[in-house]
């Protein structure tokens, strides 16, 4: 089969429910692709919602935005997978694994067999899992295959410390590492504030209990997505802008520092798993992980997080 040549300015979404039209919607805004193809198991949801979209286009940037099928998305540049059954109330992200592992290996394979080039993105839940799955059914290289992994999380992380600090938090550097799930880990021991150790930043604002104010931020962080849920039935525009800013850092080779979902090899002790780390990302997809400083404590937790994955992973079998 001749490999296709990549079209930079082309990306795929392969599943057009809340997460994926969403996505669709604010990549259309971006102005970062001007060519958007839209699978879906429903050929009349991704014809409607593209339809939908491109009616906008005028308000927007010129774009092609159309429902395909998979010899349509070769040659794109990113192709986002966000399909699968939608997290319940009181489901948890790996409640759903069994279902979803099911969606992926009739859509990895279709992929595998036409020889993609581009990037993988994968969004769907639980994603650490998937993106697992996604590298093993398709035999693509670890680096293009990419789970949105933490990148939400973390920016909820920002969000919440900078409505405690009364400050930007896009001046707030801090990660969410680990599982994008219950056993996340919020790293507080090296998070900082332009420069300023979060403690000392606190401080500065009149915040002393750093213990418990910590506890309850990164307690918000991970609960934060099952509070949406209960409230709405489905969290799909934070998602969408993290997907938006991963396209961006990919398309526009930025190599941006983002904690997306990639296999370990060693590093922390922790072998054969996909899940968060800060990683340089640009137009191959992950280009290395960055050695962020962690606590000892944060470190076991990290490796319990891992242990986590790894256990819903061998029941697999893949």
């Amino acid at each position: 089969m001749k490999k296709q040549i990549i079209n930079n300015r082309k990306a795929a979404i392969i599943g057009c429910g809340f997460v994926g039209s969403a996505s669709a919607f604010s990549l259309m805004q971006s102005g970062l692709f001007s060519e958007l193809v839209l699978i879906d198991a429903n050929q009349d949801k991704a014809e409607g919602e593209a339809l939908d979209i491109a009616h906008g286009i005028p308000f927007a940037r010129q774009m092609k935005i159309y429902a395909g099928g998979y010899d349509d998305i070769m040659d794109a540049a990113v192709i986002i997978v966000t399909a699968g059954a939608n997290q319940k109330p009181d489901e948890t992200r790996l409640d759903l694994v069994h279902k979803n592992v099911g969606i992926f290996k009739s859509i990895i394979p279709e992929i595998a067999k036409r020889e993609y080039q581009g990037i993988l993105l994968i969004v769907s839940n639980p994603v650490d899992v998937l993106t697992y799955t996604a590298l093993k059914l398709s035999g693509m290289p670890e680096n293009r295959v990419i789970g949105s992994g933490t990148v939400l999380d973390t920016a909820r992380l920002k969000y919440l410390l900078g409505e405690h600090l009364s400050v930007d938090s896009r001046s707030v550097h801090a990660f969410i590492i680990g599982e994008h799930g219950d056993s996340e880990i919020a790293v507080f021991s090296s998070a900082n504030v332009s420069g300023i150790p979060l403690n000392r930043f606190c401080e500065m604002r009149g915040h002393f209990n750093h213990e418990a104010a910590t506890r309850r931020i990164a307690e918000e962080v991970k609960n934060s997505a099952y509070e949406i849920i209960a409230k709405k039935h489905a969290t799909y525009y934070g998602i969408a802008m993290s997907v938006k800013r991963i396209c961006e850092a990919i398309v526009r080779d930025e190599k941006s520092i983002l904690p997306v979902s990639g296999m370990m090899h060693g590093e922390h002790g922790i072998t054969d798993v996909a899940l968060s780390m800060p990683s340089i990302v640009g137009k191959d997809g992950i280009e290395t992980q960055v050695p962020i400083s962690i606590s000892e404590t944060e470190e076991a937790s990290l490796k319990e997080s891992a242990d986590t994955l790894k256990k819903v992973i061998a029941g697999l079998h893949l």
